[in-house]
């Protein structure tokens, strides 16, 4: 897929930004701007050390619960908190709430960017979903997501951009690899669709929603091409050298349901260059360096 190029101007330098939640997709956001040349700030619970080790200003924070340390005037955020079960914190807790007390306690920042998920539309028949497709969430870490999109659109500091991510992938993040190599059977429909984003090109999003001139509060992203599951696991059980896929019926509320995302208003307003449209042919390339 060929897009136009990128609704990104150049932004006077150098820019203070924070990421909340330095895992793969907000160290790749965090490196990017550092690159550029920009005073990133980023969030740790317990290893101020490794992000300062990267050119970050750590800032210790239990998001969720407890109060925050004071927080820097910065021009843009990047919330990407992972739910993480080892904290004791529900999803609600951790989302809502702590993007709450975020909020209020940052100093009113340019453009909020809230890391969120299409797993916010559950189920489904292999229906197309875009922005103004209703959701129906059915998992707490999705009703969390939803609820946090809406702190961030009514609260002061908003309303920020709320962006919807497909599953991300990338060098560090093959799901189910384990499981394949294992002759695990998978709990997934083979024929159900499958919407992904590379985890490099998602940070791309990320940088050029931060920089645009004009953004909607929502957008859909994915790489805009939706495959089947048994065609996405069957590629990398043969590129893994694993056996053969075997599936059985999935729960009624398991991940990622059946639908096709459409990012279109995404291509059309952002226009973000995506290095790998096409997940199946990404995998090729990412088992040829992970072997």
């Amino acid at each position: 897929m060929t897009h136009s190029p990128p609704n990104t101007p150049t932004p006077p330098l150098p820019q203070r930004r924070l990421v909340v939640g330095c895992g793969a997709l907000g160290m790749r956001v965090a490196r990017r701007w550092l690159e550029a040349g920009d005073r990133v700030w980023g969030t740790t619970r317990d290893r101020p050390e490794t992000l300062a080790a990267a050119g970050l200003e750590p800032i210790v924070a239990t998001l969720g619960s407890g109060p925050l340390p004071p927080l820097p005037e910065v021009d843009t955020v990047f919330w990407a908190v992972g739910f993480d079960r080892r904290n004791g914190l529900s999803p609600h807790d951790l989302h809502v709430n702590g993007l709450t007390h975020l909020l209020d306690a940052l100093p009113a920042p340019r453009r909020v960017i809230l890391s969120s998920s299409t797993g916010v539309w559950s189920g489904g028949d292999g229906e197309v979903v875009h922005e103004q497709t209703p959701a129906n969430p059915s998992r707490p870490s999705a009703e969390a997501l939803l609820a946090a999109e809406a702190v961030l659109q009514a609260h002061p500091a908003g309303p920020g951009v709320a962006l919807r991510f497909a599953g991300l992938y990338g060098p560090e993040r093959l799901p189910r690899l384990d499981d394949l190599a294992a002759g695990h059977e998978l709990a997934v429909d083979p024929e159900s669709w499958l919407n992904l984003i590379h985890l490099d090109d998602a940070a791309t999003v990320v940088c050029c929603v931060a920089d645009a001139e004009r953004v909607a509060p929502l957008y859909v992203v994915s790489d805009g091409t939706p495959l089947r599951r048994g065609e996405w696991y069957a590629r990398l059980a043969s590129l893994s050298g694993s056996p053969t896929p075997r599936f059985v019926p999935p729960s009624p509320t398991g991940r990622g349901g059946n639908k096709k995302a459409d990012a279109s208003l995404l291509f059309s307003q952002i226009r973000p260059p995506l290095e790998h449209p096409n997940a199946l042919e990404a995998l090729t390339d990412l088992m040829r360096s992970h072997s």
